[in-house]
């Protein structure tokens, strides 16, 4: 953990569940919320709005899983920053390596919709992360700093941005980093957020992704610089988000 910097675990639940299904899941995650992580359940697009109600009167935050750079037009099939907003939404994913990988998004690309985000008062949790030919090629830490170049704007630090590691061979894969690889990557991703940022990168929050499991979360959120976790398969059951949740120390 960065000392100061209150943790936040973040539940992404891509393209998964039913509305009923979504909405037990977060009236479960709500029943049981508490301890000292700030808690974000991130559900598909249709169920934004059911989601929020299911969670009325907690303290838990409500983020949608991408938007588009445009905050309006024809768009067909894509969401704004500003429709996220008018739900309820308080942050977004972008990034992600599904994104990046299943529709070919650039670094580029990201930045225009962090920026899209930042006009509307979005937290967005910007994902950043090597694939495992990159790591065995001894590539990995040059190709995280090379998308954080790339996809962080001007005001991201000022906002309070969220940046998320995750290694995209570990994605649902079971498999995670060693303890030692983690903490190296999130020192380098410190390093370029303060050569980026100044002394506000000093405060950012970095999330590690990638297989978070009750079993390995306390070890992972032990780390320096790990300042929570983005989740997902195991966020799709509310006792395993939690159990991860609690595993803050």
């Amino acid at each position: 953990m960065t000392p100061g910097v209150r943790p936040l675990i973040a539940g992404n639940w891509k393209m998964h569940g039913t509305l009923a299904e979504a909405t037990a899941l977060a009236q479960g995650v709500a029943a049981g919320a508490g301890g000292a992580a700030e808690l974000l359940v991130c559900p598909s697009f249709p169920h934004l709005s059911a989601v929020k109600m299911a969670m009325a009167g907690s303290a838990i935050g409500l983020g949608a899983q991408d938007c588009h750079a445009k905050p309006k037009g024809a768009h067909t099939g894509d969401v704004s920053a500003a429709m996220l907003k008018d739900v309820g939404a308080s942050h977004v994913i972008l990034g992600h390596s599904e994104r990046r990988a299943d529709h070919g998004e650039s670094d580029a690309e990201v930045k225009a919709k962090t920026e899209a985000a930042l006009a509307e008062g979005l937290t967005p949790v910007v994902c950043v992360g090597e694939s495992e030919a990159q790591r065995l090629a001894g590539e990995a830490e040059a190709v995280v700093a090379g998308q954080l170049g790339g996809s962080l704007p001007e005001g991201f630090a000022r906002a309070g941005g969220v940046v998320a590691y995750e290694p995209v061979w570990a994605i649902g894969t079971g498999r995670t980093p060693t303890e030692e690889d983690v903490a190296a990557m999130h020192a380098r991703i410190r390093a370029e957020l303060v050569r980026a940022f100044g002394p506000a990168g000093e405060g950012l929050r970095i999330l590690y992704g990638g297989s978070v499991k009750p079993g390995n979360a306390k070890a992972i959120l032990a780390l320096p610089h790990v300042d929570g976790a983005l989740v997902g398969g195991a966020s799709l059951v509310a006792a395993d988000f939690l159990a991860i949740a609690a595993a803050v120390a």
